[in-house]
């Protein structure tokens, strides 16, 4: 019952996530995304809910995630076309995360969490604010939108999640830039975008960090 209300929710949002990133990445609202592009999106997504709803099951903070997870298909897709994390997609999902959240811990008494989700949050858009500041090539300002939400999310399942997420962003970044570094697809100087591997980070460590608890 549950693989197929993930299996529907994805069929139906994955097209609309579709149209969403290419014209987001090409500026133009009539541009259409092609068949493959709407099946790996759907497919990409049906992946993150059923992961979702692994986590959690079917609960208030399981909107945040799924929600969560509709935002991050668009942002790093967009990301990787034309190197920016749009407000448009982030600003949202702060909301709607939030608010879930919000709605969890008043119906299932989860404070505790939402109040380290918060604190988690305001501590990875501060950090990540201040090395911007010092190294505005090296991380831009959406990318720090970016870590504030993940702080959100993450942070509710776990100060240790958090650091797992960031550090295996950083790694998966790390990595990314050797691997085009060695092909001769990117130089030294070449600007590598920093919103998928920071996504893929905080994936990893929701599944490793459940696999670890269960």
């Amino acid at each position: 019952m549950t693989l197929g209300l993930v299996l529907i929710a994805a069929v139906l949002v994955g097209p609309r996530l579709s149209r969403v990133t290419v014209r987001m990445a090409a500026r133009d609202d009539a541009a259409v995304p092609s068949a493959l592009r709407t099946g790996v999106t759907s497919a990409l997504l049906a992946g993150l809910l059923a992961g979702a709803v692994g986590l959690t099951g079917l609960r208030p903070a399981t909107l945040a995630l799924a929600w969560a997870a509709g935002a991050a298909v668009v942002l790093g897709a967009v990301d990787l076309a034309m190197h920016r994390l749009p407000d448009r997609i982030t600003f949202p999902a702060y909301a709607v995360c939030a608010a879930a959240l919000l709605a969890d811990a008043a119906l299932l008494g989860t404070w505790a969490a939402l109040v380290r989700a918060v604190l988690a949050a305001a501590a990875a858009f501060a950090l990540a604010a201040g090395a911007a500041a010092i190294s505005p090539q090296g991380l831009g300002f959406g990318d720090v939108k970016l870590l504030g939400l993940l702080g959100l999310v993450l942070g509710w399942f776990g100060w240790g999640i958090l650091l797992a997420g960031v550090f295996l962003g950083l790694l998966t970044g790390a990595i990314a830039s050797l691997l085009l570094l060695a092909t001769r697809r990117a130089g030294w100087r070449t600007a590598v975008p920093f919103g998928p591997p920071l996504l893929a980070g905080a994936v990893l460590a929701l599944t490793l960090g459940t696999v670890s608890l269960g």
